[in-house]
């Protein structure tokens, strides 16, 4: 069974040999593996960007099904970001099955607010912060772009004052749904052999994850972004794979197959939200070409 580590790449991964050699040197971040939070793994790098008042901000979520991977990237990946005057930050998080769910998607959200502490003393225009990620940084990424702000004014911790919602994202190979049985009714029972699924919850297997389904049903119900979007949301951009054969043919085809995209583009449709799917040879924006495209629209939008 492949990993969410092996066949997915981010965003930016994916679109880096767009770019010319010489933006592939090594680029330090401007503040490296800042502490938002208790944990080990609640670090991010920052890369701010230069330009006449405060810059939007693109921050990066790993994928690695919430079992691994890490915020590390190849910069000429975000160098046209930072070209186009607009910051960048990438995360870690902690991992599933140790931490279960909320925890690698509150540790994202707690990141979002812990930079808006930040803004002054990095240069951060609050209104434009936008997200992207792969695989699990896209299911992340997609959550907090859709659910409603956490921010608690009475929190005696400041960071937990600040808000979470943010003003677009563009995710690659996301999953609108974690619930074993949505995902099986839509895909078919080979997605259900990808380790996120029991993972999330703390199961070492699917099966405990099944026979536990009704203990585990309000995470998995709560942690999918399908479940929460309306039209007021901010605007979303998708891309996947052109496999779009059901059912999905193994763990890594089903757990970031375009149905995923499909049916989250039928409700947003549905419901006004701005909502653009990419699927070569199957589904295309009228406005944007790649996601590239459509982080900047957003990002640099007055």
């Amino acid at each position: 069974m492949k990993s969410c580590i092996a066949v997915v790449f981010s965003l930016v991964a994916v679109t880096s040999s767009l770019f010319a050699a010489d933006e592939s040197k090594s680029l330090e971040p401007t503040q490296a593996n800042v502490s938002y939070g208790p944990h080990e793994r609640n670090v991010l790098d920052f890369y701010k960007a230069k330009g006449d008042g405060p810059r939007p901000l693109l921050v990066y979520i790993h994928g690695g099904g919430w079992t691994g991977g890490d915020k590390k990237q190849d910069p000429k990946g975000f160098q046209p970001f930072l070209d186009k005057g607009i910051s960048y930050a990438a995360i870690n998080y902690r991992l599933t099955p140790d931490n279960p769910l909320p925890a690698p998607v509150h540790d994202a959200a707690r990141a979002i607010q812990f930079i808006r502490t930040k803004a002054a003393e990095w240069n951060i225009d609050t209104k434009h912060i936008a997200l992207t990620g792969g695989s699990a940084g896209a299911c992340t990424s997609m959550w907090l772009l859709l659910h409603d702000d956490l921010a608690d004014p009475k929190a005696t911790d400041p960071v937990l004052r600040e808000s979470t919602r943010v003003c677009a994202a563009a995710v690659n190979g996301g999953q609108v749904s974690i619930d074993p049985k949505v995902c099986e009714e839509w895909l078919g029972p080979n997605v259900l052999k990808h380790r996120m699924i029991n993972m999330a919850v703390g199961e070492k297997t699917i099966e405990g994850a099944l026979a536990n389904y009704e203990k585990h049903r309000p995470l998995y119900v709560e942690f999918s972004a399908y479940n929460h979007v309306d039209g007021k949301d901010p605007p979303l951009l998708m891309t996947y794979g052109a496999d779009m054969t059901l059912p999905s043919k193994d763990a890594g085809h089903g757990i970031h197959h375009p149905v995923y995209g499909v049916k989250l583009k039928e409700k947003s449709d549905k419901l006004g939200h701005e909502c653009h799917l990419l699927i070569l040879g199957h589904s295309k924006s009228d406005k944007y070409a790649t996601p590239n495209e459509f982080l900047m629209a957003k990002l640099l939008a007055k």
